[in-house]
């Protein structure tokens, strides 16, 4: 039986609420490059330069809005006096991948064009967003690094990213295999939806068949479970046997292995060049292991690195942050570290 998820579904749950008026923020809706973007300002006349923060929602690129993230958004914009730009990229499969990225890199372009119009200090340029989001943040982040006539980004902040398409094995894999929102059919399901490929290939590489063995070697040193903290094994974990490479299933989705889709597996040259970052992991989380490999990747590379380790999070617990009675403390504290993290810079 072929897995299915219902996207129209998915995409009117995390439509999220329509945006409400704030006392002490001016909130403006605009459009670049056919790409939603909703600005949050704080009211108060600055005092100085504000902090600029750019920020990518999630949703494995085939739902979630604008609207959805509007509260962490609103929280960041109130507690750190900061501009914040929420991006709406285009979804796929309507819009094809890799339009998400153009989308966010469009966006990110104009808001670093247009400093002086929002009193934001060039210097103080954030990145960020969650789960794909965080994806997103990273490819844009590893982008820029050739755009030398833009200010360069102070940090990035990344939200239970999703970095890698090379081993759906990880212990976090094994370890939260039936803890919900996400489990691993489904982020293999999103991500074939999101590439606009055939499904039917899930269970060939919920088996990593479409891995070639020469690719495995390469990228052992950076994508592996003998990276992992021995604490975080301790839930339980079984390295995988091997099983039989199928190249007719590395060919109709080989994009799960660029460093596009997987900005973990970018060369060394280009990680030891990226910004500070702020990196947040949960426990009950399929993608917990990525955040960890790559927060490794960038201290090997002598990248400062701030690490939030949520014990009780789950992937998606920002989706409630601020539906009051729906709302979890472990969001709570993820976000007030994060306004301490961005109030640190």
């Amino acid at each position: 039986m072929i897995f299915q998820y219902d996207l129209s579904l998915l995409r009117f749950v995390s439509d999220g609420i329509p945006p409400w008026r704030d006392s002490k923020l001016l909130i403006k809706d605009l459009k670049v490059d056919e790409v939603p973007l909703r600005i949050y300002q704080p009211k108060q006349p600055p005092t100085g330069k504000r902090r600029g923060i750019l920020y990518f929602h999630g949703g494995a690129g085939t739902f979630g809005s604008i609207s959805k993230k509007s509260a962490i958004c609103r929280y960041i914009a109130r507690e750190c006096n900061s501009v914040v730009v929420s991006v709406g990229y285009r979804l796929a499969p309507e819009h094809p991948y890799p339009g998400q990225y153009f989308d966010c890199l469009n966006a990110t372009l104009y808001f670093m064009r247009n400093l002086e119009e929002y009193h934001v200090d060039p210097t103080l340029i954030i990145i960020g967003g969650d789960s794909c989001g965080a994806n997103f943040a990273t490819v844009i982040c590893q982008i820029l690094l050739n755009k030398r006539d833009l200010p360069k980004v102070r940090a990035q902040v990344l939200i239970y990213p999703g970095l890698q398409g090379l081993d759906f094995h990880l212990p976090s894999y094994q370890q939260n295999a039936s803890v919900p929102i996400l489990v691993p059919k489904l982020v293999i399901y999103l991500g074939l939806r999101y590439l606009n490929k055939n499904t039917s290939f899930l269970d060939d590489i919920l088996q990593n068949c479409y891995v070639p063995d020469s690719m495995k070697l390469k990228y052992k040193k950076w994508v592996s479970a003998d990276n992992i903290p021995d604490k975080f094994k301790i839930r339980g974990y079984k390295p995988q046997k091997s099983t039989s490479y199928k190249p007719e299933v590395h060919e109709a989705v080989k994009e799960l292995l660029t460093t596009t889709f997987s900005p973990l597996l970018a060369e060394d040259s280009i990680i030891c060049q990226l910004p500070q970052s702020y990196i947040v992991t949960c426990e009950f989380d399929v993608l917990r292991d990525d955040g960890l490999l790559y927060k490794k990747r960038l201290e090997d590379n002598g990248v400062q690195v701030s690490w939030y380790h949520s014990e009780s999070g789950f992937h998606g617990v920002l989706g409630f942050f601020g539906y009051g009675i729906f709302s979890f403390l472990s969001g709570k504290k993820i976000m007030d570290n994060i306004v301490n993290y961005i109030n640190s810079l």
